[in-house]
């Protein structure tokens, strides 16, 4: 459907007002939490130094730390207090251990518009850079003295690397199905949705009822935000991207757009193929891929699964009280969506 370019800037403005209303409401909080990632990530090591500047300047929205520290005050907690603060910097520590790891994965060369720490350093240096980043998060967490945090911790890491194992085994593969996908999504993403948003109610001494509830909400908070980054991937330029737009197919990764339009057009898939094995789009093959998301509204189609979970993320807020911190978690879900980075 064609809007009008007024209402398109509606569409990408209001978003970014509702995200600065949302984290003005832990602004204090979230610097704190600046300053613990600073004091975990330094060291007298240069190369370890270097890790922890980057992690502190590497752009990025702190979703997850802010997801945890919401959560707790929705759930009657104070968030300012010292745990609170400590176990948000662990849940971003943990996110960029995972990518730096993803990174060498992937041979990608930037990370959010900068080079990354695989192609400044070398893979070998990186693959050590992401493990140190991973025990001294587990280190950070045993403060907690918590046996129910630290479970939702291993767990959610060891889902998180099943998934990249698991999608590893699917590089390149036009077959792949919507329960392969979906599983490896469940895996590297909204796992870690998931506990940042449990273990913020765990702190906040919520009943079981509404950790549970504030498990799910953060798992369905994580499919939409992934199936909007899937999005992205098509639709926003590289400079909002941080990375080449199209990355994903290009390194063989095929996501539930191009998942859903090979169900629906099986021949589209030596197309793909083809484009794989390049590892290019050459001969104007990204705009053929375009055309037929376009021409089959398949985009759009994703997008209402996107919105679909987004809704189910919001009813899961249900067993909270009215306050501004539950009314900010149920913006989240359309600044996930709406957003075009």
């Amino acid at each position: 459907m064609i809007r009008t370019l007024a209402a398109k800037a509606k569409s990408e403005v209001l978003p970014q007002l509702k995200a600065r209303q949302i984290f003005s409401l832990i602004k204090e909080e979230m610097s704190q939490v600046e300053v613990e990632l600073e004091r975990q990530a330094s060291s007298n090591i240069q190369v370890i130094d270097y890790l922890g500047e980057y992690v502190r300047s590497s752009g990025g929205k702190r979703v997850r730390p802010a997801l945890l520290i919401l959560a707790n005050y929705a759930c009657g907690g104070t968030a300012s207090d010292e745990n609170v603060i400590r176990l948000a910097a662990v849940m971003e520590m943990l996110h960029t251990a995972t990518l730096v790891h993803d990174d060498i994965i992937d041979n990608a060369g930037t990370r959010r518009g900068r080079e990354s720490v695989n192609a400044r350093f070398g893979n070998q240096m990186a693959v050590l850079m992401g493990d140190w980043l991973y025990m001294s998060a587990f280190e950070t967490s045993l403060k907690e003295r918590s046996l129910e945090v630290l479970d939702i911790l291993t767990r959610l890491t060891r889902k998180m690397t099943e998934g990249e194992l698991i999608q590893l085994t699917v590089i390149g593969n036009t077959d792949i199905t919507e329960e392969a996908y979906f599983d490896i999504l469940r895996r590297k993403t909204a796992y870690l949705f998931s506990g940042c948003c449990e273990i913020g109610a765990i702190l906040g001494a919520a009943n079981a009822e509404t950790q549970a509830a504030m498990r799910d909400y953060g798992m369905n908070l994580g499919i939409a935000f992934q199936l909007a980054d899937d999005l992205l991937d098509f639709t926003a330029d590289e400079k909002s991207l941080g990375k080449a737009s199209g990355a994903d197919l290009l390194e063989g990764k095929l996501t539930l757009p191009l998942i859903l339009l090979c169900r629906e057009h099986p021949e589209f898939k030596a197309e793909l193929n083809e484009i794989i094995s390049d590892g290019s789009y050459q001969n104007g093959a990204r705009s053929k891929v375009m055309a037929k998301l376009h021409e089959t509204d398949t985009l759009e189609a994703i997008r209402k699964v996107a919105l679909g979970y987004a809704d189910a993320a919001r009813k899961n807020l249900e067993v909270l009280l009215k306050t501004k911190y539950s009314l900010a978690l149920e913006e989240i879900p359309n600044f996930v969506i709406e957003r075009n980075s």
